[in-house]
């Protein structure tokens, strides 16, 4: 698998491993809302609202909602007044962190190139 998956005989790029994990993980959102949740979970939604900065209370819902359906997001519910709803990673979202952290380690090292 990986890149030899494009040689001439893919007709449609969605239909490979890398189209795959875009549609999980591509956008502008959803890798910095793994990388947060990484970082400190579980989050509620208003505080991961609050460290992404500029994302709208709509897109954020129908983000999280998106990486739930994928399996990539738990959601918790609490039933209390007011009501309480924490986020975390699930299993399949683990092991995508040590590919985040390549990434990371990548703009370290490029960043400034």
């Amino acid at each position: 698998m990986g890149m030899a998956d494009f040689n001439g005989e893919v007709k449609n790029i969605q239909d490979t491993p890398f189209g795959y994990t875009m549609s999980v993980i591509g956008g502008k959102w959803k890798m910095v809302i793994i990388y947060l949740l990484a970082e400190n979970q579980p989050v509620r939604f208003n505080e991961l609202k609050r460290q992404l900065g500029t994302i709208t209370f709509k897109v954020l819902s129908s983000q999280l909602k998106e990486l739930e359906a994928d399996g990539m997001v738990k959601r918790k519910e609490y039933p209390q007044i007011p009501p309480k709803v924490e986020y975390s990673l699930t299993d399949k979202a683990e092991t995508l962190l040590p590919v985040l952290e390549e990434l990371c380690e990548w703009g370290g090292k490029n960043r400034n190139n």
